[in-house]
């Protein structure tokens, strides 16, 4: 039981509502910026376990 195309749609316009299409870009830079930082500190956890 998956996500359909409707589903999708309808999460896309309740974003919209909430956040408006000014805001969009910047809350989606700050999501890119959030997972590049896990990305980075996952990676630093596995260097530090090879480490050891």
């Amino acid at each position: 039981m998956g996500l359909s195309f409707w589903h999708l749609l309808l999460v896309l316009i309740v974003v919209f509502i909430l956040f408006g299409a000014g805001k969009l870009p910047k809350v989606m830079g700050d999501v890119g910026k959030g997972i590049r930082n896990l990305r980075e500190g996952l990676k630093g956890e596995e260097e530090a376990s090879k480490d050891k």
